[in-house]
């Protein structure tokens, strides 16, 4: 590995020897100059790791010198060194995208301190990220065996979320193997963990329930509006915890978060049921029995999700409340500009909801276009599509809309999705559901281990669409092909995102409570 070069530009550049000599010792190389013309003669003809510059010399200032260095090599980081400290020329320098400001007179420390966190500063992240996983991953393994209660699984979720965030910026495929075997690992005991505590979630008696998709706007939403608040619900159709924390930066610029909550969606983790609980407040199963017309089971023809206002707004009548309402879906930027340009009358509703479907889109586009599959081709790019999108979004302008306003606002999805990559075989009757990630039916056939069961659906809070109906869901990275032309759809189907199953990235998703930076 070559050593680092380094340009040093000031006009009183002899005085600068000891720290020049200081440099080389610690293994940098050093080219010198007192005037601009020669040093952006040097620029032109070298390869520079680092420029120190002097703002102030006779001839073209350093500030004159760093505007045509930016102009013609803008990543080349240069460090400002100045005896003035009047604002101004601060403010200008920083403006011209220097990458540190140093006062005069400089020690030899501040200079290798400046070029470590120049030069050195992704090694050292590097180092330094894999190390401090390397010394959690043994802690982290023992939370996972140690998990009771749904709470520890949001913690372990947190973690690792945490920690793949930190560990993609590296670059580093070994540590990101590691920590992806991980995260398997962590979804295999969440199976067994939702196999055995799933059911006691909806027992009458059981008065530890966990935060879900039926109770979400019960505990979440409407105490706030009780309180005299106006709420503004934005559901992100498909959106995941690791998403949200990517989009996160971007809203603080407007929002502070008030409470970063996680909550378990229902099963299946499909639009149809996590959803449409969310909005009637009620299971599945309820919807059915209470409000029949209201409600599409899977053989049936129609859209699933068109009766979201009416079920929202029986939620809200059933509970003896008298809010009003606004709900909006937007499947494309002319009705998201359209939302933006109403706001005002919007936000004379006391709760507002607008449900969002391009991370939804995202996701189908990416099974169905190759260039959308190559584009996304793993988490980090996915999360990256995402995070563009968002930045170029009407619901990017939505947000600044709201920062201005009187509103607490409430970011939540339906359920997440997985990256599937293992097929397993099931067999059902023409009429079984076509979901990779879940199965309804009769006669359903699988090998049982390989699957999460509900052979009663009432159990789970789930509609029967005949008296033998039952319901199994795939876990981990796992989803269902059938027999029948099976190494076609297993090849076709693997490393898509699907949802419906169980598992962390599915079911653990996001309720952010925000208020504007006012």
């Amino acid at each position: 590995m070559s050593k680092p070069l380094i340009l040093w530009v000031d006009d009183e550049i002899d005085i600068l020897l000891p720290h020049i000599l200081f440099l080389k010792e610690k293994g940098f190389d050093v080219d010198t100059t007192n005037n601009g013309s020669d040093a952006l003669d040097l620029i032109n003809n070298n390869q520079y790791d680092l420029v120190f510059l002097d703002e102030n010399m006779p001839g073209i200032s350093g500030l004159e010198v760093l505007k045509e260095i930016k102009q013609h090599f803008p990543i080349l980081p240069v460090i400002m060194i100045t005896k003035s400290e009047e604002e101004d020329i601060m403010e200008e320098a920083i403006g011209g995208k220097i990458t540190d400001y140093l006062i005069k007179p400089v020690n030899p420390n501040q200079i290798l301190l400046a070029i470590k966190k120049t030069i050195d500063k992704s090694r050292l992240i590097s180092e330094k990220t894999t190390s401090d996983y390397q010394s959690v991953f043994s802690k982290i393994a023992i939370e996972i065996n140690d998990c009771i209660t749904l709470d520890d699984w949001i913690e372990i979720h947190k973690k690792l979320i945490y920690w793949e965030l930190e560990i993609e910026k590296l670059k580093d495929n070994t540590i990101s193997e590691i920590l992806k075997m991980q995260k398997t690992e962590a979804n295999i005991a969440f199976a067994k963990f939702i196999k055995r505590d799933y059911f006691s979630w909806f027992d009458k008696n059981n008065t530890n329930k966990p935060l879900t998709s039926q109770n979400v706007l019960a505990d979440k939403v409407f105490p706030l509006i009780d309180k005299g608040n106006k709420v503004f619900i934005v559901l992100i159709d498909n959106l995941r915890f690791d998403q949200w924390k990517i989009l996160q930066p971007e809203i603080r610029k407007y929002f502070y978060v008030e409470d970063e909550a996680i909550m378990s969606s229902i099963l299946p983790t499909a639009t149809q049921y996590s959803r449409n609980a969310m909005f009637a407040g009620l299971m599945p199963s309820d919807i059915k029995k209470h409000y029949p017309h209201l409600w599409l089971d899977d053989d049936q023809e129609g859209g699933k999700n068109l009766n979201e206002e009416d079920l929202l707004k029986t939620h809200i009548k059933r509970l003896n409340k008298n809010y009003s309402t606004y709900y909006g879906k937007v499947l494309n930027n002319a009705f998201g500009k359209k939302i933006n340009n109403n706001l005002k009358n919007i936000l004379k509703n006391d709760l507002s909801v607008v449900v969002y479907n391009f991370v939804d889109i995202l996701s189908h586009s990416r099974t169905e276009m190759q260039m959308i599959k190559e584009l996304a081709e793993d988490e980090a790019a996915y999360r990256s599509l995402t995070l563009s999108w968002f930045n170029h979004s009407t619901l990017l302008d939505l947000f600044k809309e709201l920062s201005n306003q009187d509103v607490k606002v409430i970011i939540t999805t339906d359920h997440g999705t997985i990256k599937v990559n293992n097929p397993i075989k099931v067999v059902g009757d023409r009429d079984t559901t076509t979901n990779l990630r879940y199965k309804q039916g009769r006669n359903l056939s699988y090998k049982q281990k390989e699957v999460f069961e509900i052979i009663n659906p009432e159990d789970g809070g789930l509609p029967k669409t005949n008296i033998s109906s039952s319901y199994i869901f795939s876990t981990n990275n796992d989803f269902f092909t059938y027999p029948n032309n099976y190494n076609h759809y297993a090849k076709y189907y693997k490393n898509t995102f699907q949802h419906g199953g169980v598992s962390m990235e599915e079911m653990l998703i996001p309720v952010i409570t925000l208020s504007p930076n006012k």
